[in-house]
């Protein structure tokens, strides 16, 4: 792949052509919406009848290829590959990582359908008599279906694109990076652009969806516990007040806002599960999450490709269509959001963190809370409780945690998670968009992240009062069809980037020592530094006096053959050469200082400092190789200007290698 231009040099702030275009796709939606609500409410309707009768066989394929593929990609030679430079590391760990992209990815839904749609699928199955074993056993396995291991697959493999283009190649932060193997430097142009514009649209419409969710169980809840009336007044209201909470958090930025809100609400999430298993019946949950998992994994080639062509039901675009569209439409946020704070993993690692870990506790949670209820009603005789989730989805969780000791309290605590999750998908979307319309970055002005998570709610508002949840699903029904055709084209343009990428590493997989065992001096001088275990200071000078005079050398004689090069150094600290090839990827070669624990230090688990940080007694600096990939993990410390000249030229042919290969 051609090198191209790091993003951090482009203007922190909005790309007019995104930024206008998708703002007036989605005001013209919001008029359209507040000014003729009952054909809006019609139009809606129609539009998804269409898409669900024309359009399901798309959708149910597209999801299909995007959980293989992910599988595939996770699990062949690709997936060792880092979503970074080869020296990166993880910008968070395991735990901070996993509760932002859970809030951001399943939060509102997990508690808005945890309880109801399982029991709706008992009540209502899509085959088979309601309120049978059969029924409930089919209902737990069509749950885990609709959240489980293809809703992460989408949001992984978006992710992924995005964190790859961007980490390991420098380009944008953007859906548009995905199609650069396809269309090249057109991705800055009017495709880029529309690319861009679609993945904003979907972005708000899937954002605006989960809002509706939780704005009507935020008001149940409130109805539940102090009787605030239920209606789309209050409604408006609740929309507003969460709006100004999340741009507050937003306004505090993603450590300090959405990362301490998702690790809250993950606590509280933790604490109400394990109340439900502790409380309920403790070894028949467990038993049927086994079972479920079990059965789940077994049909999931069945369900993933059952279109009920021969049996057609209403029941597949009410509930598998609208998924697998709330799902899509929903993971350019989700997919940006989670590349945002994944920098540094390796593809393998990514996948079976943000893929598999969210899709198992997902499953975990639905087997908690949808079989306790469905236990209620088939073998308890709580047959009121099926009559209100009928009645009300928005209810559901609440009359459910009514049967348990302190119900009000989890009640309570249920309430707080749905506006902390309200949000943090806010604010998380606003996060996105904004990066969305401003080349990748989020290091844009103050009113660009307030207007986002205005806008944001608006659309919500607006949707809400056009028809309710009708216009919601409409919307982000068919906002993933053009959205669907992008993500495919990005996947092949992936596949394609990975492949050039695994070709490149095994040309550079040797790793390259010349040490003359005829010259004493020479290993004599190298076992003495390795012994000594040089400090920063050391490593330094050795970059300053033999370093940078071998690049430079280096550098001279590839522009006396015709190339344009460069050697570029910060304070003695590091220096580096880059050669251009015209519109092939330039070769770089450079030596930084890297900090490495001594082999006794003190604390063998100790967090590093900075590179440039020479202030413990436990730490020792290696002056390692970085190609264009990031760091190689070998340390050219003591060697003599020679071997580092023989070293690069090693290298460079290796490059040419590469390049060769990929003509």
């Amino acid at each position: 792949m051609p090198e191209t231009t790091d993003n951090s040099k482009q203007p922190a702030h909005f790309n007019p052509p995104v930024f206008y275009s998708a703002t007036a796709v989605l005001l013209m939606m919001v008029v359209y919406a507040v000014l003729a609500p009952d054909h809006a409410t019609s139009t809606f309707k129609a539009m998804q009848g269409w898409i669900v009768a024309h359009m399901s066989w798309y959708y149910v394929l597209t999801v299909a290829v995007i959980l293989i593929g992910t599988i595939i990609i996770a699990m062949s030679r690709f997936g060792e590959i880092k979503m970074g430079p080869e020296h990166a590391e993880p910008d968070y760990d395991f735990t901070s990582w996993f509760a932002m992209l859970f809030s951001a990815g399943m939060g509102i839904g997990l508690l808005f359908f945890g309880v109801a749609e399982p029991v709706m699928h008992y009540l209502q199955p899509p085959v088979g008599e309601t309120g049978t074993v059969f029924a409930a056993r089919e209902a737990m396995v069509l749950t885990f279906f609709h959240w489980g291991f293809h809703a992460w697959a989408i949001y992984a493999i978006v992710a992924l694109i995005l964190a790859y283009f961007s980490y390991r190649h420098k380009l944008p932060l953007t859906l548009r990076s995905a199609l650069y193997p396809l269309i090249g430097e057109r991705i800055y142009g009017p495709i880029g652009h529309a690319v861009d514009v679609f993945a904003i649209v979907g972005t708000v419409c899937g954002v605006a969806t989960t809002l509706g969710y939780g704005v009507l169980q935020i008001n149940s809840g409130l109805n539940h516990l102090f009787g605030l009336p239920v209606g789309q007044t209050v409604q408006v209201i609740l929309i507003v007040v969460t709006t100004i909470l999340a741009t507050v958090s937003v306004v505090l930025g993603l450590d300090a806002g959405i990362k301490r809100l998702s690790q809250l609400n993950m606590t509280l999430a933790a604490i109400l599960l394990i109340m439900v298993l502790l409380l309920g019946s403790t070894v028949y949950l467990l038993q049927a999450f086994v079972q479920n998992f079990g059965s789940y994994v077994s049909e999931i080639v069945s369900k993933t490709f059952n279109l009920f062509a021969y049996e057609p039901t209403d029941w597949l675009g009410g509930w598998t269509i609208l998924y697998w569209g709330w799902w899509m439409s929903w993971s350019p946020f989700v997919g940006l959001f989670i590349a945002r704070i994944s920098r540094g993993r390796t593809i393998r690692e990514f996948v079976i963190g943000a893929m598999l870990v969210p899709a198992l506790v997902t499953m975990l949670w639905m087997t908690f809370f949808g079989n306790s209820a469905i236990h209620m009603i088939l073998d308890q005789g709580m047959t009121q409780l099926g009559e209100v989730v009928a009645k009300d989805q928005s209810v559901a969780l609440f009359q459910f945690l009514e049967q348990f000791p302190f119900s009000s309290v989890f009640s309570f605590v249920a309430v707080i998670m749905v506006i902390v999750f309200f949000v943090t998908s806010a604010d998380s979307g606003a996060l996105v968009v904004n990066m969305l319309s401003s080349h990748g970055r989020d290091e844009t002005p103050l009113w660009q992240r307030i207007f986002w998570c205005a806008l944001i709610g608006v659309v919500a508002i607006a949707l809400l009062l056009a028809g309710g949840l009708g216009s919601l699903q409409t919307a982000v029904i068919a906002s993933a069809l053009p959205f669907s055709a992008i993500l495919l084209c990005a996947m092949y343009g992936l596949i394609k980037a990975l492949r050039t990428d695994t070709v490149k590493r095994t040309t550079q997989s040797a790793i390259v020592a010349p040490i003359s065992a005829r010259n004493p001096v020479v290993w004599q001088r190298r076992l003495k530094n390795a012994l000594k275990l040089p400090s920063l200071a050391e490593v330094h000078e050795y970059i300053r006096d033999v370093g940078k005079p071998a690049l430079e050398e280096f550098a001279e004689e590839m522009r006396k053959n015709g190339y344009e090069t460069e050697v570029t150094e910060k304070h003695n600290q590091w220096v580096q050469l880059t050669v251009c090839q015209g519109d092939e990827t330039g070769f770089v070669y450079g030596i930084y200082p890297k900090a490495t624990l001594k082999p006794d230090a003190s604390q063998p688990d100790k967090e590093l400092a900075d590179d440039y940080d020479d202030g413990s007694p436990d730490t020792y600096f290696r002056a390692e190789v970085h190609l264009y990939e990031g760091g190689q993990d070998y340390d050219v410390m003591g060697w003599t200007k020679d071997q580092l000249l023989t070293d690069m030229v090693t290298q460079y042919e290796r490059h040419l290698q590469f390049l060769h290969t990929l003509r």
